[in-house]
């Protein structure tokens, strides 16, 4: 059993709901990155989403545009990414997904991306920009030891949730609006009938929800319509605007906390 499947498991026996946080590898610099994570991970995080820095991060806001180029600037690549998730599993068995456009694995090569991923002890990966249709050169060649986590959009037909449904693992991410990460305009109500339609082809693979959930009380609004919620802008945010401060990582370890506990009233 994956450790993606397997936290899941416990988390709907204790009828909680899964914090998924996403990072940029790397931001600000890889020793603060990876403190960051600990912190993170130890503050009560379900799952850690380390994001392959890109220079062209088309669906992403800019505050992770941004995070994205202080990470490159720092010398991280993927290479580098994968050392940073070694480094975690040091400390901790939260599950980690690697969250990356498919230029930066391309270039990898599909054959020793999944290789490296697996032996540096990732245990998923979402590529943004790769549609099912187009997926197959990608995962064609791997093995069962990475869970590949698919998209669904606000716009994707209940016959097209079907079609990605059955080629995903680990999780569904259901992306709750049209736009770009750390867009605001959550509506709750539109997202529950995406989700309710997910929910009837899906087969009982995790729904997660994310973009634009930013605050302890989006949190709470939106995790009761899946199986957890997905932040990555907020945390970036957070880290932007300390980039001056020693405490970076407390301060992120402790909204952590703030947002798992509004998700577990």
């Amino acid at each position: 059993m994956s450790r993606i499947k397997e936290t899941f498991g416990k988390l709907r026996a204790r009828g909680e709901k899964a914090m998924v946080g996403f990072i940029t590898a790397g931001d600000p610099n890889p020793l603060q990155s990876l403190e960051i994570a600990r912190r993170m991970c130890v503050s009560g995080l379900d799952l850690l989403e380390l994001g392959v820095p890109f220079s062209d991060p088309t669906a992403d806001g800019p505050v992770i545009q941004r995070s994205s180029a202080r990470a490159i600037r720092a010398g991280v690549n993927m290479r580098r990414v994968f050392e940073m998730v070694g480094e975690v599993r040091k400390f901790c068995t939260t599950p980690i997904v690697l969250f990356s456009y498919y230029n930066p694995i391309l270039a990898y090569g599909a054959e020793a991306f999944y290789r490296d991923a697996v032996s540096s002890g990732a245990d998923g990966t979402l590529v943004v920009d790769l549609p099912p249709e187009e997926s197959d050169e990608l995962t064609g060649v791997w093995g069962n030891g990475l869970d590949f986590i698919r998209l669904v959009a606000p716009t994707t037909s209940p016959e097209r949730m079907a079609r990605i449904a059955s080629n995903a693992s680990g999780f569904i991410y259901l992306v709750s609006m049209t736009g770009i990460t750390g867009s605001g305009g959550l509506n709750r109500e539109e997202t529950a009938l995406v989700a309710r339609d997910l929910k009837e082809v899906c087969h009982g693979l995790p729904i997660c929800i994310g973009f634009g959930i930013s605050t302890p009380d989006d949190a709470a609004q939106m995790s009761g319509l899946g199986d957890g919620i997905v932040v990555g802008s907020a945390f970036e945010r957070l880290i932007e605007t300390n980039l001056a401060e020693s405490d970076i990582a407390e301060k992120v370890g402790n909204y952590v906390a703030r947002l798992k506990e509004a998700i577990s009233q």
